[in-house]
């Protein structure tokens, strides 16, 4: 009978071949891992066993990396936000003035979101570094940018806090929305139609009846864009107000 015990050294399953002889396990291959998994699978279905399994290892070998699914859970909202950093079109700091900035920083975290819709409600709800962050900015490097560039422009400082608040309000709130109609989970936003239920009368509604097609029409593109300039025209409003 074969020997099914775990080599410890190895960290892998007795039979496998062991991940060092192919990639070496560390950790920043285990949260790679699992961000793999969640956009395949879902988040509900990541467990520390199924990861090892992917990586060829034993749970417990995971734990030496990280220490448990919460930090791994962090790991993964960290990673996905610095994904940003190899964005050529995202700045640190305003080059063409803060609107550019915030364009450019809007659409670099909508790239990410898209990237990884099953992932980024995580960014809604994991805690972040530090308690008054707001997704989806959950980054202490992404946040000074955003006010130090902002001040840089001319806003004072509680002008550059209320933009602060409009914009990942806004950002967070068209994000979820959009990468719920991408199968990501975001508990009572989730309101894809998976054909279980029966249709609802339109009767009543003679408008939503009449306009059913259009409501139904995918323009999130142009929406988030329509949204973003009007979200960066009331900026620019509060910070002429601010300087009066």
């Amino acid at each position: 009978m074969a020997d099914e015990t775990i080599d410890a050294d190895a960290d892998v399953v007795a039979g496998d071949e062991a991940p060092s002889a192919r990639v070496p396990l560390d950790r920043e291959r285990i949260i790679k891992a699992a961000i793999e998994h969640i956009d395949k699978a879902g988040l509900a279905t990541l467990t520390m066993r199924r990861l090892g399994a992917s990586l060829g290892v034993e749970a417990m070998s995971l734990y030496r990396y990280v220490p448990g699914r919460e930090d791994l859970l962090d790991a993964v909202v960290d990673h996905i936000i610095n994904e940003m950093y190899n964005d050529d079109d995202v700045i640190d700091s305003p080059q063409d003035g803060w609107q550019d900035f915030l364009q450019r920083l809007a659409h670099g975290v909508r790239r990410v979101a898209l990237a990884h819709p099953p992932a980024f409600p995580l960014v809604a709800s994991r805690p972040p570094e530090a308690p008054w962050l707001r997704p989806p900015l959950r980054n202490l490097h992404w946040v000074e940018s955003f006010l130090a560039g902002l001040v840089d422009e001319g806003f004072s400082n509680d002008a550059a806090v209320a933009a602060y608040r409009g914009f990942t309000s806004f950002l967070l709130g068209h994000l979820l929305l959009e990468v719920s109609t991408h199968g990501a989970d975001v508990g009572p936003l989730d309101v894809i139609d998976d054909g279980s239920k029966e249709p609802i009368s339109l009767g009543r509604y003679p408008h939503v009846s009449e306009m059913k097609g259009a409501l139904s029409e995918d323009h999130a593109a142009a929406e988030f864009e329509e949204s973003l300039e009007n979200l960066l025209d009331r900026l620019a409003l509060l910070k002429v107000e601010d300087s009066r």
